[in-house]
């Protein structure tokens, strides 16, 4: 807490020193988007001297903003639809977090005069004039000496899509575009130069998080990430009466997983593969396409993964989270090997114990297809990560309302994690699960002969 106040103290004096108040992001009200406004782009500059007090700085003299270093790295920030006027909630957490990571500059495109409009229609107009005017604030950047290929540009929703055009005009020179649920409405079905495309930018990777409603469905990047299959994400609400909730809380989810990556509360590991489906069935887990790094982290670290991820041309990689911050699970690889002789169909739901602390993981995407002697491979998503395993309960169920109650049993299950190294993995022999009932016991280290 002192560490903060100091650096707003500091900021303030910087901008005193220089004789200038802060620039703050353009605040407008409903009203102002019933009558509608005329487009102004304002550029705000942002870096570890100033991190809390923006300067504004001229399109057409850089000197206005004596702390912008061109040799630093560049991250412009562009937001999307405002209909009701009102800054973003999350633009202050996004420059913090982005500075806290380098010595950066980072700007943000306040194009809140034009974005802020209950017609929509009018802010996709906007978003090919605000490129512009972008474009030409990044040629006056490379006058002064600064490389295309040190800027990064973090999009969402509409500034996706104004970050592919300002790529476009730069013939995909840019050096990375982060595209976070780029917007569906009006530009499904255009052609790749009406809306981002791989491109318009030497690296571009993409988060879809509302993919059935304001989001884009298709890829759009050289990697697209699917969070929870890049439609309803959990913790969401599923009715109009949650109010204003129900529209945004989906496609807004995409900027809070981005800012997850980017404050490491979690490393969100995620999973190449042709579908969400088969990413469930746990048919996606081993990333060999990615041999010798393994499978990728979404977010503000995928650059690691880039030489990978341009040699595979397009991917397509999903993950599944919690619906709270920090969002992220945990994921094992299940094996069960049954003995029962006529064929069980159902779902396993999974408990680690560690003291009081249990983690869940309920297999229920599907029914799994138990037969005897033959192993059946489950995907287990925990929903938190626990150092060291007491105990584990499993429960069997079929689902059935009436009718009888099944046995199942085991000869051996084995449970591997997939995103540490946390030894061979955990196994257990000759079980008999009753339907939904607990079955608890002690697990032991796998052997090398179980896999």
């Amino acid at each position: 807490m002192l560490l903060w106040f100091l650096s707003v103290v500091v900021a303030v004096m910087v901008c005193e020193g220089l004789g200038r108040d802060c620039d703050d992001f353009t605040d407008l009200g409903f009203h102002d988007s019933f009558i509608g406004t005329k487009l102004k782009v304002k550029i705000l500059l942002y870096t570890k001297d100033n991190i809390d007090c923006g300067d504004e700085v001229s399109h057409h003299n850089l000197t206005s903003a004596p702390m912008f270093n061109l040799t630093r790295r560049t991250t412009f920030v562009i937001h999307g639809y405002r209909p009701t006027g009102a800054p973003p909630v999350w633009m202050g957490k996004i420059v913090r977090q982005l500075i806290s990571q380098d010595d950066m500059n980072v700007l943000v495109v306040d194009w809140n005069r034009g974005a802020a409009n209950i017609n929509y229609l009018i802010a996709v107009t906007n978003t090919k004039k605000t490129a512009e005017n972008i474009t030409s604030f990044i040629q006056v950047m490379q006058a002064n000496g600064a490389s295309l290929s040190s800027i990064h540009m973090i999009g969402v929703s509409l500034g996706a899509h104004i970050s592919g055009f300002v790529g476009a005009n730069f013939k995909g020179q840019i050096g990375r575009i982060t595209a976070l649920d780029p917007a569906g409405p009006m530009f499904t079905g255009t052609p790749p130069e009406d809306r981002l495309d791989p491109t318009d930018a030497q690296f571009i990777d993409v988060l879809h998080t509302d993919m059935d409603a304001l989001g884009f469905r298709k890829p759009l990047g050289h990697i697209d990430f699917y969070a929870n299959g890049g439609a309803d994400q959990p913790g969401c609400p599923r009715t109009i009466f949650s109010g204003k909730e129900y529209f945004v809380c989906d496609h807004q989810r995409s900027v809070f997983l981005f800012l997850c990556s980017l404050n490491k509360t979690c490393n969100i590991t995620a999973y190449p593969c042709t579908s969400y489906t088969d990413f469930l069935d746990g048919k996606c887990m081993n990333c060999d396409t990615f041999k010798p790094a393994p499978c990728p982290t979404f977010g503000y670290y995928i650059s690691e993964w880039r030489d990978t991820i341009l040699r595979l041309n397009q991917t397509k990689a999903f993950f599944s989270t919690n619906a709270d911050p920090p969002y992220c699970r945990t994921n094992y690889l299940v094996d069960i090997v049954p003995w029962n002789k006529p064929i069980r169909w159902g779902v396993i739901t999974i408990k680690m114990h560690s003291g009081e602390d249990v983690a869940e993981a309920k297999i229920d995407h599907k029914a799994a297809k138990f037969e005897k002697y033959k192993g059946t491979t489950l995907l287990a998503q925990f929903d938190k990560h626990l150092q060291t395993v007491q105990k584990i309960s499993l429960q069997f169920s079929t689902q059935n309302v009436v009718g009888p109650r099944y046995k199942l049993r085991v000869l051996r299950i084995q449970i591997r994690p997939l995103e540490s190294s946390d030894g061979p993995g955990l196994c257990r022999y000759d079980i008999i699960l009753e339907e939904n009932v607990d079955v608890s016991f002690r697990p032991l280290p796998c052997e090398k002969s179980d896999f």
